[in-house]
C-alpha cells in the first residue's frame, strides 16, 4: 500500500467514523452542509482578522501584505464557488463533494497542525494574529469535512387522520 492510499484510507476514515455520525445526528436544519459552510465563511472572516491584527501591529511590509490579502481572496473565492455547488448536495443522493474535495481534506490538515505550531512559537506582539490564523485553518477544516459529508435522507413524515365515528360511517 502506497503513502497515497494509506492517506485516502485515513482520510476516509476520518470522514466515515468522526465527522460523518456527528452529521446523522444533526437535526434536519442546519443540515451538515449548512454547518460546514458556516464554517469555511468564518474561517474566511477569522483569516481576515488575522491579516488585520498583522497590519494592525505593523509587522507585515507590503510584498507579505499583498501576498496574504491574495491568499485571503483565494479563500473567499473557495467559499463563493463551494457554495454554488450547493445545489449538487441532495438528500438520499451521494455528495459529490466528498470525491471532489478528496486531496484537499488530508492536505489541509498537515496545514492547519503547521498553524498551531507557529501560533505556540510567536512573539507576543504578534500572538493575537497567530491566533486568528491558526483558529481559522482549524475551523476550515472542520468545515471541509462538514461539507464532504453525505447528507441525511428526508425524513418520512406521517400523516394522521382523525376520523370521528359520524365520518366514517358516511364514507362505507
Amino acid at each position: 500500500m502506497s503513502l497515497a492510499d494509506k492517506v485516502n484510507q485515513f482520510d476516509g476514515w476520518l470522514l466515515d467514523r468522526v465527522f460523518q455520525p456527528v452529521v446523522d445526528r444533526l437535526p434536519e436544519r442546519p443540515s451538515g452542509f449548512d454547518i460546514g459552510m458556516s464554517m469555511q465563511l468564518g474561517a474566511v472572516v477569522l483569516d481576515a482578522a488575522s491579516l488585520v491584527a498583522m497590519l494592525a501591529t505593523g509587522q507585515m511590509g507590503f510584498g507579505n501584505a499583498s501576498w496574504n490579502v491574495l491568499t485571503w481572496l483565494f479563500a473567499a473565492f473557495f467559499y463563493v464557488s463551494i457554495q454554488r455547488m450547493r445545489p449538487l448536495v441532495k438528500p438520499g443522493h451521494a455528495n459529490p463533494l466528498r470525491f471532489m474535495l478528496q486531496g484537499l481534506r488530508p492536505l489541509s490538515i498537515p496545514f492547519a497542525i503547521y498553524s498551531l505550531w507557529i501560533m505556540m512559537r510567536a512573539p507576543p506582539m504578534l500572538e493575537m494574529a497567530f491566533r486568528f490564523n491558526a483558529l481559522a485553518n482549524i475551523v476550515y477544516v472542520v468545515g471541509l469535512y462538514f461539507i464532504s459529508c453525505q447528507p441525511k435522507p428526508p425524513a418520512f413524515r406521517r400523516t394522521v387522520v382523525d376520523w370521528t365515528p359520524r365520518e366514517a360511517r358516511g364514507k362505507a
